[in-house]
Order: structure tokens, then C-alpha cells, then sequence
């Protein structure tokens, strides 16, 4: 290319002038010629890109750079224009690439039909992982899987062959396992349709969960807009070692900053302790950093980061790293809007839970707070694996525990289960044996899928409405999220920890400390355990699960039956007719904590992903009614009779009655899910008023054409009843920056007005007034032909 003849006649003219000869050519040519997967050997990592904006925005804000400063503004749209202030602008983006899982990018790869585009303008894959049902084990739920959702991943192969997306089959893996071992890289940028995309950062790459709406920008070529965010940083100190893995890092950090407390920034963690941190469990703590609602997270590419990338076959990724390094760490004293310091060397094993996962508890701990709390102590279920903690070395120390207990005649009190992350970590442990262990143990291996860490769980030991406990190595434990019980009290740990627990079967074992009891009688203690980080020899690949997109997919058919109850075509929302939102009614005013568990449900409801119509029939059913105290019941205001949610909402809907909600903090916390954005629309909501939002969610109720808007003063939450009628005024006048209007109409005819803020730039206001981005889309591209 231009760039290499030009470097190379540089130092042509270099040696002619007798300075020290290089054997450069080959090198410089191949630098630019580093595949960003094996899957697409003719899209290349462009680091010199990367390196050219970030020199510009360098010398523009004439300050040292974090390193997540140094991603994000690498892949700017406009480097020498964009306007730039962490927290405050939006920045237009660039994107390497889409990843989507197979729940959400039904409802994606439907929107880019909707577009009317031929072909995806960015590498983008689809990942089967969603929508296998934990029961028997990992064979037969496969295949079970494939015969019920045949329909589903028909569509999802076909749309993929059609409009150029990579397909992974189900049985292959969880997608982000699957980004680890394929498709992150130090300094890419990636969108991924699953809040747990932040996987990818513990490859040094900014991976970030978005909605399908925000998938379909990218996948069309249009830059993809964010929230210039925020850094906080995390020095790590000292050096893991003994009972103390990854996992305990982010169960401190969410103790620390909560639910809400990474939102609107990026958690970079920097400082001599990373060095002790495993690549994959660098990608652990960056997978749960969802929980406390960052952006994403990130480490700095280091040695760990080089090993796992040549185990993994891409040593020339790694080597290409290696010379552009300086772009790939933070700049020597770069300011950080917050700070924390841990030392690892300090830090002990910890157990978050139960009903969230920032309530964090030593593990020394636990059994003590348990009982003080009514918690039942006795463990019914371990559970090990999910995307969060499925790697090699994840399996390696947990079948280290498992091999002490069995040396002394003891098997699992607890009903086990362990779920590989993918078909190739499945395969290698079946060969390392790990995986014979932990079975002679008394697990019971699940497919290379989600299961029951979204809900997708089968569970046969206790009857609804039964209260007991689970540990898992999982990463949410939200009310009823994996087994649909409200009284499953779940709690997220190392898959150490939670082998030694099932063993024990009790939270009240500390393994640090306490004693077993062998089949000879003899007490003895757990060691702490040791295992590889990476197999001694090569991964076993396993099974090919992988479909290419094929190069010219445009004679593919993509079948959607009109009568199919698992599919649906979508139909573009209605705009904004340019009128005030005049005396809506309140469907729910919602009492704590709704994360998008509560607003969509997941486990049986993952069948209908793909069919608006029907999924909107879980619309809220989790949210707790401030008015009764309960779930999934409304008092319908036009017929004064409570009732389900969705039915309340359908029958204002067929009404011509537009509605609102009322929600509380971090309203919408947890998945990227957007048919918890999609549903209210369909239903014909059209504000969501709350005290604070999650990033995703709120990005998500504004592509779909919805007002997200939250209270200029918190305690206005109180004046708003939910047999209030409520106005929002000034809309002609909608603008960024500028707090709306809402005039609250009580029963006895007296008013009371209170001041809202958003957030919506320009552009947000355009999908407002359209009725969706995705309408704005269709309107852009009638101007440009």
C-alpha cells in the first residue's frame, strides 16, 4: 500500500546515506497485514489508524491519556473535530466490530432487515448460547435445543448468510468466551448485544453491551454514539495467592462502588498487581464490571495478555501489540475522576448476595451474617461456569479442590453443576481430565451455553415459593433470575469457592480455616488450590461449529412465517405528531429496585425474543406496584380493576390511551436486553420517568422513540400518584440541555407542577420526533438517494 512504499523509500534513502542498514521491507508490509481473526483473514487491525487519532486528540487536549481515553478516542469518527469533555459530550464512534447473541440478535438482525441494507458494513458474528435449557446434561439438552428452536436459529443462520454475518452454532460456546478466544485484541473497540461484552477488556480492548438498535448503527456504517465517559480507576497492588482469585477483585470493587457507581465510565484497572492476574481472569473482573453499571472496563496489554494470545493461535496479533504498546497502556500520570486502591495481597475470598451482587461478604463471613439474617445456610445447588468464570484455569483450580475431597472419600453435598464456556474449553477439559473430576465429584456437566446464569435452568429439587440458597460462580443473583423462585436466595463467588461449599453444603464453611470430615473419620483441611492458567499443550478446538458467511450471500433467503409464534417482522412505530404528551396515565409507579429482569423477563420468555407481540405479554410482571405492595397487578384507571401489566397496557393501548411509568433508581439495571424498551413502546407507553437510569436501558428507550427523563428533584417521586393523570409540555421546544415540563393531575382536580431533565443530544431528539432511530435511519437514506 501507499503507506508502506512511502516508509520504505524512507529508508531507502536512509541506507544510501550510509546509516545502519535494517532488514525492514517484509516487517513493515506485514504490519499492516495482521488478520483481526482467523475468520476474516482480509480484515486487518489498523493500529496505525489508531495511533494517527490518538496523536491528534493527544495534541489537542494537551494532557496525558488513560488508557481507555486512549481507545475510545483512537476510534473517533471525527478526531480533529469532535468535542470532547468526560461525562458531559457525546462522542461519535467508530466501531471494529458486532458481536451478537442469539436472544437478542433476533430482534437486531430484524431491525437491519427493517433497514433495507444488502450487507453488514463492519465484521459481525452471531453466537447460539441463549436458548439451551439446562436439565440433564450437556448432549441431550443440545439437542433438545436444536429440535425446539429450530425455527429460531434457521433464521439466525439464513439473516447471517444473507447480509454477511459470521454464525456460531449452538453447542459452540457463550459469546464472550468465544470474543476471548477468537475475536478480542489489545486496542480494539467492539459492540456486543449482551451487557457482558466488558468480557473482551481483559484482552486490553474496549467491549461495550449495547442494545440491537445500537448494533444496526454499526452494522450500517453509521458512527455509533456514546456519553464521553468517565474513567475511574482501580490500582491494584501486591499479588493474588491462596483461596483469593479474580473473582474476589470485582466482588470488592462492587461491595465499594454498588449498582450504580460505575455509571457513565469506563473502570480501568492499572498497578504493579495486575501483572499476578491471569489474561482470562482479567477478562472475570471486567465481565462483572456490568453489575456496577460501567460502560465497560479494561486492563493494560501485558505479558499475561501476549501468553493467552499465542496459546489461542494468534501470536501475530500479539507480536503487532507488541510494537505499538505505547498506544496500548495509560500515559505516565493520566488523571482518573475517581480512584481506588486494592491490595491484592490483602484481599480475601469473597461471597456477594443474596438478591444483588454488590451486597459483598468475606466468606469468612457469611455463615455468621446468614443466620443473623434468616438466610437458609444449608447449599442446595453449586453451580460453576457461566461467562463469567469458564476458563481453563477457572475448571483447573475448582477440579483441584474436587480432587482433595475425593482422595478422602467425600463427594458434593450439594447438587453440582459445571458449565464449560465453550466447545473448546469443553474439549480441553474432557482431555486434561478435569472435566472426569469434577463429575466423580458429583457434578453433572452442562452444555457450552448460558443456562441456568440467565434463567435457562430446568430446576426440578424445590417447588416455587420454596426458600433456600444456591452459590454460584455467576455473575447477577437478582430475584427469581435463575430459576424463576423469588425465594432462591443466590450468591455469586470464585468456582473455587464454590466447589468447596457444594462439598461442605453449608455457607457456614470458611475453607480458609475449617475442617472436613473424611470417610475415614479423619478431620482434614482444604489446601488452597493450584491449577495452569493455559493447558500444558495446545487447545483442543473440539467440534467445528462455525458457519461462514458465504461472499455473496444476496440470493439467500430469510424465512419469517406470518404465523409463526417464535418470529415477527417488525412495523416502523408511529412518530411524534408534534403535540405535548397531554394527560397520560400511570400504568405502574414501581417501588425499588427494576432492572430489565423485572421489566422483561428472561428464562421461558427467551422463545418469544424474536416475536415483539408476544414477548410484550411479560411486560413489568416482576415490578413491585407501590399502590399493593405486589407483582404483575395494576389497577386499570378507566375501569378502576387490577389486573396483569401487559393486559392493562394493551387494553389502554386499544384505548387510544398513552401511558407512563414511574420508576425508582438505577431503573432498568442488568441486560442490554432492549425489549424491555421495545415492549412499552409496542404497548403504547410513551415516558418512563424514574430517578436514575441504567446507561443501556436509557439508550435503548430512546432508540425506540420513548422519553427516558428523570427528576430534576428525587423527591418528586412522592407527589406522583398512580391514579394521577400526568402532561409533558414544552416538546415543540425539545432541546439538549433544556428540563421538560410535567404537570401532574391529581383525582380531586388540583395540579401540581415539577421540572424533569434528559439527556437527549440533537441527534436523540431526531429518533424522538421520527418515532425511532431505526425510522431516522429510513429517513436519512430517502434524503441521501
Amino acid at each position: 500500500n501507499s503507506d508502506c512504499r512511502l516508509t520504505l523509500s524512507f529508508f531507502q534513502h536512509a541506507l544510501n546515506s550510509g546509516v545502519r542498514r535494517y532488514h525492514v521491507a517484509p516487517v513493515l508490509c506485514q504490519r499492516a497485514k495482521v488478520a483481526m481473526s482467523h475468520f476474516e483473514p482480509n480484515e486487518y487491525i489498523n493500529y496505525e489508524k489508531l495511533e494517527k487519532n490518538i496523536n491528534i486528540v493527544r495534541k489537542r487536549l494537551d494532557r496525558p491519556l488513560t488508557l481507555s481515553e486512549k481507545i475510545v478516542y483512537g476510534h473517533l469518527d471525527d478526531p480533529a473535530k469532535q468535542e470532547i469533555e468526560r461525562g458531559k459530550t457525546y462522542l461519535r464512534l467508530r466501531p471494529d466490530r458486532v458481536a451478537m447473541q442469539d436472544a437478542t440478535a433476533q430482534m437486531a438482525m430484524l431491525q437491519f432487515i427493517s433497514s433495507g441494507l444488502p450487507k453488514v458494513a463492519v465484521p459481525s458474528t452471531i453466537h447460539c448460547d441463549h436458548l439451551i435449557e439446562a436439565q440433564s446434561g450437556g448432549e441431550k439438552d443440545l439437542q433438545r435445543a436444536k429440535d425446539i428452536n429450530q425455527e429460531v436459529y434457521n433464521f439466525l443462520s439464513t439473516a447471517g448468510a444473507k447480509y454477511g454475518v459470521g454464525f456460531w452454532k449452538p453447542g459452540s460456546g457463550i459469546i464472550h468466551q468465544i470474543i476471548l478466544e477468537n475475536y478480542s485484541y489489545p486496542g480494539v473497540m467492539l459492540i456486543g448485544t449482551d451487557s457482558h461484552t466488558p468480557n473482551g477488556g481483559g484482552l486490553g480492548g474496549i467491549c461495550i453491551g449495547v442494545g440491537g438498535a445500537d448494533a444496526v448503527d454499526v452494522m450500517a456504517g453509521i458512527p455509533w454514539e456514546l456519553k464521553c465517559p468517565k474513567v475511574i480507576g482501580v490500582k491494584l497492588t501486591g499479588k493474588l495467592s491462596g483461596w483469593t482469585s479474580p473473582k474476589d477483585v470485582i466482588l470488592k470493587v462492587a461491595g465499594i462502588l454498588t449498582v450504580k457507581g460505575g455509571t457513565g465510565a469506563i473502570i480501568e484497572y492499572h498497578g504493579p498487581g495486575v501483572d499476578s492476574i491471569s489474561c482470562t481472569g482479567m477478562a472475570t473482573i471486567c465481565n462483572m464490571g456490568a453489575e456496577i453499571g460501567a460502560t465497560t472496563s479494561i486492563f493494560p496489554y501485558n505479558e499475561r495478555m501476549k501468553k493467552y494470545l499465542g496459546k489461542t493461535g494468534r501470536a501475530d496479533i500479539a507480536a503487532l501489540a507488541d510494537e505499538f504498546k505505547q498506544h496500548l497502556v495509560p500515559d505516565s500520570g493520566c488523571q482518573y475522576d475517581q480512584v481506588i486502591e486494592i491490595n491484592l495481597s490483602e484481599l480475601k475470598p469473597h461471597i456477594n448476595g443474596p438478591f444483588t451482587p454488590d451486597l459483598a461478604h468475606p466468606v469468612s463471613d457469611i455463615g455468621a451474617v446468614a443466620e443473623k439474617e434468616g438466610w437458609p445456610v444449608d447449599i442446595r445447588v453449586g453451580l460453576i461456569g457461566s461467562c463469567t468464570n469458564s476458563s481453563y484455569e477457572d475448571m483447573g483450580r475448582s477440579a483441584a479442590v474436587a480432587k482433595q475431597a475425593l482422595a478422602h472419600g467425600l463427594k458434593c453435598k450439594s447438587k453440582f453443576t459445571i458449565t464449560p464456556g465453550s466447545e473448546q474449553i469443553r474439549a480441553t477439559i474432557e482431555r486434561d481430565g478435569y472435566a472426569k473430576v469434577l463429575r466423580e465429584v458429583g457434578g453433572l456437566v452442562l452444555a457450552n451455553a448460558c443456562g441456568p446464569c440467565i434463567g435457562q435452568w430446568d430446576r426440578k429439587d424445590i417447588k416455587k415459593g420454596e426458600k433456600n440458597t444456591i452459590v454460584t460462580s455467576y455473575n447477577r443473583n437478582f430475584t427469581g433470575r435463575n430459576d424463576a423462585n423469588p425465594e432462591t436466595h443466590a450468591f455469586v463467588t470464585s468456582p473455587e469457592i464454590v466447589t468447596a461449599l457444594s462439598i461442605a453444603g453449608t455457607l457456614k464453611f470458611n475453607p480458609e480455616t475449617d475442617y472436613l470430615t473424611g470417610a475415614d473419620g479423619k478431620k482434614f483441611k482444604l489446601e488452597a488450590p493450584d491449577a495452569d492458567e493455559l493447558p500444558k499443550l495446545e487447545f483442543d478446538p473440539g467440534q467445528d461449529t462455525y458457519q461462514y458467511p458465504p461472499k455473496d450471500g444476496s440470493g439467500q433467503h430469510v424465512d419469517v412465517s406470518p404465523t409463526s409464534q417464535r418470529l415477527q417482522l417488525l412495523e416502523p412505530f408511529d412518530k411524534w405528531d408534534g403535540k405535548d404528551l397531554e394527560d397520560m396515565l400511570i400504568l405502574i409507579k414501581v417501588k425499588g429496585k427494576c432492572t430489565t429482569d423485572h421489566i422483561s423477563a428472561a428464562g421461558p420468555w427467551l422463545k418469544f425474543r424474536g416475536h415483539l407481540d408476544n414477548i410484550s405479554n411479560n411486560l413489568l410482571i416482576g415490578a413491585i406496584n407501590i399502590e399493593n405492595g405486589k407483582a404483575n397487578s395494576v389497577r386499570n384507571a378507566l375501569t378502576q380493576e387490577f389486573g396483569p401489566v401487559p393486559d392493562t397496557a394493551r387494553y389502554y393501548k386499544k384505548m387510544g390511551v398513552k401511558w407512563a411509568v414511574i420508576g425508582d433508581e438505577n431503573y432498568g439495571e442488568g441486560s442490554s436486553r432492549e425489549h424491555a424498551a421495545l415492549e412499552p413502546r409496542h404497548l403504547g407507553g410513551r415516558v418512563i420517568i424514574t430517578k436514575s437510569f441504567a446507561r443501556i436501558h436509557e439508550t435503548n428507550l430512546k432508540k425506540q422513540g420513548l422519553l427516558p427523563l428523570t427528576f430534576a428533584d428525587p423527591a418528586d417521586y412522592n407527589k406522583i400518584h398512580p391514579v394521577d393523570k400526568l402532561s409533558i409540555v414544552g416538546l415543540k421546544d425539545f432541546a439538549p440541555g433544556k428540563p421538560l415540563k410535567c404537570i401532574i393531575k391529581h383525582p380531586n382536580g388540583s395540579q401540581e407542577t415539577i421540572m424533569l431533565n434528559h439527556t437527549f443530544n440533537e441527534s436523540q431528539i431526531e429518533w424522538f420526533q421520527a418515532g425511532s432511530a431505526l425510522n431516522r435511519m429510513k429517513e436519512l437514506q430517502q434524503k441521501s438517494s
